[in-house]
């Protein structure tokens, strides 16, 4: 049973890896091989997924190679994803959502920021606090019976890059 397991889910990893947009193919068996590590470690740090320092070191040069873009990354599975979809009978739904990723950094600049938020302490002065992240806008798709299929698209932004919501949504809708 475990056997089949893996090959199902060496199945999809093939699926997906083969239909990257990668520019270069090492850059694709690296991503493979990247992959596969993040799979096994799920819910795990790059370093505990990784293993040793090699692979480590490997997935951050990956990760902040000039040469690799989110679409690169992203291309594969939304191309599968595609396919799914074309196959699928009946009635397909499209679920949208917006994710605050929130992060406590000493120099907050390097990362971005989400949006502010307003507190009161307990003498009813308040303070203004800016939040650091990146935000998710993303579209999963699914079946009527909740099976999905996968993600449709996928945008990430902070604060600092777009002035409003109307200035987003103009981005997102030109882009697709």
């Amino acid at each position: 049973m475990a056997s089949r397991r893996q090959a199902d889910d060496q199945s999809w990893f093939d699926r997906e890896v083969r239909e990257s947009d990668f520019q270069d193919t090492r850059l694709r068996r690296r991503f493979a091989i990247l992959l596969d590590k993040l799979w096994a470690g799920m819910g795990q740090t790059i370093p505990f997924a990784c293993q040793d320092w090699a692979s480590t070191k490997a997935a951050y040069r990956f990760f902040s190679n000039d040469r690799v873009s989110e679409h690169d990354i992203l291309s594969g599975h939304f191309n599968a994803t595609a396919a799914r979809f074309a196959a699928a009978a009946g009635p397909i739904l499209v679920l949208q959502d917006t994710t605050t990723f929130s992060y406590q950094r000493e120099h907050p600049e390097l990362v971005g920021y989400t949006g502010t938020s307003t507190t009161r302490d307990r003498f009813n002065q308040t303070s203004v606090r800016t939040q650091c992240g990146i935000l998710m806008h993303s579209s999963l798709v699914v079946t009527a019976d909740g099976l999905p299929l996968g993600l449709a698209a996928v945008k990430f932004w902070t604060r600092k890059q777009f002035k409003g919501c109307s200035e987003l949504k103009l981005l997102i809708c030109t882009e697709s």
